[in-house]
């Protein structure tokens, strides 16, 4: 007989009287095979079959297994209201703890009504029923999967007052609920208190503690279980072995490895996953590759997870490799296993390769999935593609704060910088709540188009939320400040954040680059001072501050440090170290550094270039413009500037034509500074009609650098026309630069020509534009101090660098 309709009362049901029962043996068989029906039901229409079956049997009056295997039944199909309604109109109810205990389980743990499952034992209290045995682990697991830690305490109380805490399975649960509420401490009290514990006790407090963080006792207790006579089970190597991943022991794992391989427990296929992903955040891909291959049996978590391990630790040829193994074992790779590998196609930028995932993708319907879809827009934003980034993103039904996360960074990676910020906004309109990655990505692209008034109403943002505390977004917020030029606030939120190497080095770099070199040593120094490790970026950045302010002994200082850390010999040191040394006049000491460099890249040929050419060898410089070709260097824009810097002071114009229209023919577009090179190099050479003609053909306005060149050549010359001429456009593009009005000035007084000279110091006058004065450094000790013309100073400070003075001189005359 079927069960005709869902909303059929079950009381009508279970009311009816029960057919005459011959005898009770044949009745408990019509009962048992009823139960074993319910049991075996596998969907709602099976259930609701067998529920007709024991109604006309009147099974449910009087068998208990049935109408507690009933209730089960159709909380785990889905209809937790049938439950309720069968157990309400049942008359078992009230004859003991039995019928209340499996529907306060139906509720949790089927159909996950937690709070209707505690409430349930609250009305099983009313009633008067008294618990048993079984009721508290039911509404303890209840209490811990809704996080209800009040109610959690009160059943624990009442666990200790009705006599039930010596029970094994009521402490397992108990274990289980501190866990679930973080208190760590009562879990232990618990744990220590336990009269009898079982393997479930022991498995659970490791897993109460690994779970937490506290990965180390996590690894006390299985070294404790190990000392009992329990036998270790899955579950505790299982429980163990990300706490070993995260402690990153990897011996202590293999150690696990062994005891497991000894009891048969590798054999096991959930335990094998396990050595998988602890191998992998280890680091480990020979053991890693090793267990994997010796599992017997593999699922298709096996493969997703030695697939991500190895994506993890940078093995991205062996993903590809393991991937196609999977498809020779005919393993179709599911979701999971796509987004694991597209980070690998990224990183080795293999994106046609990346294309032919994307079809399998779409092919198989997992475009849908989001996932998949965000690893997508993560390796079509990093392969340039921008458009088909967008393309996936707003093709996507679902998206989540990663989707959003992925296309704030595709937008910023390609030069969409103005797109990005808005879609911010959009992101908040949609519903979702930016978090501490998207302003991470979106603070570059105000830092890349210099917007501060952006910056500023998202640091505004990130303070209102409580993110400024996190440490990606400071580090953002400082090199968004840097950028801005503003260095008083990056300054500001580095003093009041957390700090890393990367909060370091990103001002260490940005005042390398700024007037305020020395502030880069003092925080070079300071880095050391706070115990942080420095690394390539830290080293590159305080050469460069040292170059530009030609402090050599601090630069020879910092270049025995580096030694001294094994960071010499990288190409960005070695290449820093170079540009100091030329910098600094000591193209000895260069030419050293460059012979040393195994793997010369572009910087390294353009720095020793520009070295030779400020030294005045600008036939060396030329000529290892030449022979950088022939060692297979692809010149740059900047290896043009150097060359036609050279050419221009050594008046080769020719050859200076040569090389521009070389550079023209090599696809390289003229910058300005290439504009400015070829006018003083025609300038130098007194062709003044020729260096104008060019500017006027420019593809673009000429900056105050062409300008600047034009002026620097008529002074060469005494050109006072073509002076006036590349005077009017500077004035108006750098009217606070005080050095183009005195240059204008001087050569009208040469000229004789006073009224104007006197006109132009009126009206740098009228600007209020101040020279900048004179000034020498002084070097003491570790200390640089600036002296300006005309200054008298008094004290220790003078008198010690006067001893310096007057120590230096004597140590040169005795060289002498």
């Amino acid at each position: 007989m079927r069960f005709p309709r869902h909303d059929l009362l079950p009381a009508a049901i279970v009311a009816r009287s029960p057919p005459s029962i011959p005898c009770f043996s044949h009745w408990h068989a019509v009962a048992s095979a009823v139960h074993d029906r319910i049991l075996r039901s596998r969907s709602l229409a099976h259930t609701k079959q067998a529920h007709a079956h024991a109604a006309t049997s009147g099974i449910l009056l009087h068998h208990l297994p049935a109408s507690s295997a009933l209730l089960l039944a159709y909380s785990d199909h889905g209809d937790p209201a049938a439950s309720l309604r069968l157990f309400h109109h049942s008359p078992l109810k009230l004859s003991g703890a039995f019928l209340w205990n499996a529907l306060v389980r139906a509720l949790s743990s089927s159909s996950g009504l937690h709070s209707a499952s505690l409430a349930t034992y609250n009305d099983m209290l009313r009633a008067g029923v008294r618990p048993d045995d079984r009721t508290f682990p039911f509404a303890i697991t209840a209490a811990a999967a809704a996080v209800a830690a009040r109610k959690g305490r009160e059943l624990h109380g009442s666990v200790v007052k009705v006599g039930f805490f010596c029970d094994v399975f009521v402490g397992n649960t108990l274990l289980t609920f501190y866990g679930a509420i973080d208190d760590l401490s009562a879990a232990r009290h618990v744990f220590g208190e336990m009269i009898h514990r079982d393997i479930v006790s022991w498995n659970s407090i490791i897993s109460v503690f690994s779970s937490s963080g506290l990965y180390s006792e996590a690894v006390r207790y299985l070294l404790e279980l190990k000392r009992t006579d329990l036998s270790l089970n899955s579950v505790s190597l299982v429980s163990t072995l990300p706490a070993c991943a995260a402690l990153q022991d990897k011996n202590f794992g293999k150690g696990i490895h062994c005891i497991a391989i000894k009891v048969g427990l590798d054999l096991v296929v959930t335990v094998g996953n396990a050595f998988i992903d602890m191998y992998g955040k280890c680091g480990d891909s020979d053991a890693l590759i090793h267990a994997f291959w010796s599992m017997q049996e593999k699922n298709d978590v096996s493969w997703n997870s030695i697939i991500g391990s190895l994506v993890h630790i940078g093995c991205y040829e062996d993903s590809l490799a393991t991937l196609r193994d999977m498809l020779a074992h005919k393993v179709k790779p599911n979701s999971i296993t796509m987004s694991s590998f597209l980070p690998a196609v990224v990183e080795l930028e293999w994106f046609d390769i990346g294309k032919e995932v994307h079809a399998y993708i779409i092919r198989n319907y997992m475009d849908s999935d989001v996932f998949v879809a965000n690893s997508l827009l993560d390796m079509y934003a990093k392969s340039g593609c921008c458009n088909k980034g967008s393309d996936i993103f707003y093709r996507m039904d679902d998206r989540n704060v990663v989707s959003w996360n992925a296309m704030i960074a595709n937008l910023t990676q390609n030069g969409a910088e103005l797109e990005a910020i808005m879609l911010v906004k959009s992101m908040q309109d949609h519903g979702e709540s930016p978090n501490a990655v998207t302003y991470t990505n979106v603070l570059p692209a105000c830092a890349r188009i210099a917007s501060l008034k952006k910056g500023k109403e998202i640091h505004a943002r990130v303070i209102h939320i409580g993110l400024d505390f996190d440490l990606f977004v400071s580090n953002s917020l400082i090199d968004m400040y840097v950028k801005c030029g503003r260095f008083n606030l990056a300054w500001n939120t580095f003093d009041i954040s957390d700090r890393d190497q990367v909060s370091y080095n990103t001002l260490i770099t940005g005042y390398s680059e700024s007037p305020w070199c020395s502030k880069a040593l003092d925080l070079f120094l300071d880095m050391q001072h706070v115990g942080l490790e420095y690394d390539v970026v830290s080293f590159v950045g305080a050469l460069s501050a040292c170059g530009n302010l030609s402090a050599l002994k601090q630069g020879k200082e910092i270049h025995c440090l580096s030694i001294k850390k094994l960071f010499n010999t990288h190409l960005f040191v070695a290449n820093s170290l170079l540009d100091l040394y030329t910098k600094c006049g000591r193209i000895d000491l260069g030419k050293k550094i460059f012979d040393r460099i195994s793997n010369r890249d572009v910087a390294s040929w353009n720095a020793i270039i520009l070295g030779y050419g400020m030294q005045g060898e600008l036939e060396t410089s030329i000529n290892l413009f030449d022979l950088m070709k022939d060692e297979g260097v692809e010149y740059d824009h900047v290896s043009y500037i150097a060359v036609l810097s050279a050419c221009s002071h050594a008046g080769l114009v020719e050859r200076g034509k040569k090389y521009f229209d070389q550079m023209v023919g090599q696809n390289i577009m003229p910058t300005q500074m290439h504009y400015a090179c070829m006018v003083d190099l025609l300038g130098r050479a007194g062709l003044m009609i020729e260096a104008v003609e060019l500017i006027r053909n420019m593809p673009f306005v000429a900056d105050s650098n062409v300008w600047g060149a034009l002026l620097g050549a008529s002074r060469i010359h005494g050109n006072i026309e073509m002076a006036q001429l590349a005077a009017e456009h500077l004035f108006e593009l750098k009217p606070e630069h005080s050095g183009y009005y005195i240059l204008l000035s001087n050569m009208y007084a040469e000229a004789g020509r006073w009224d104007e000279a006197n006109q132009v110091r009126a009206l740098m006058k009228s600007r209020k534009v101040k020279k900048n004065p004179g000034f020498s450094w002084v070097q003491t000790g570790n200390n640089l101090r600036a002296f300006l013309v005309g200054e008298a100073s008094q004290g220790p400070e003078l008198d010690l660098c006067y001893d310096a003075l007057v120590g230096d001189e004597r140590m040169s005359s005795a060289c002498l």
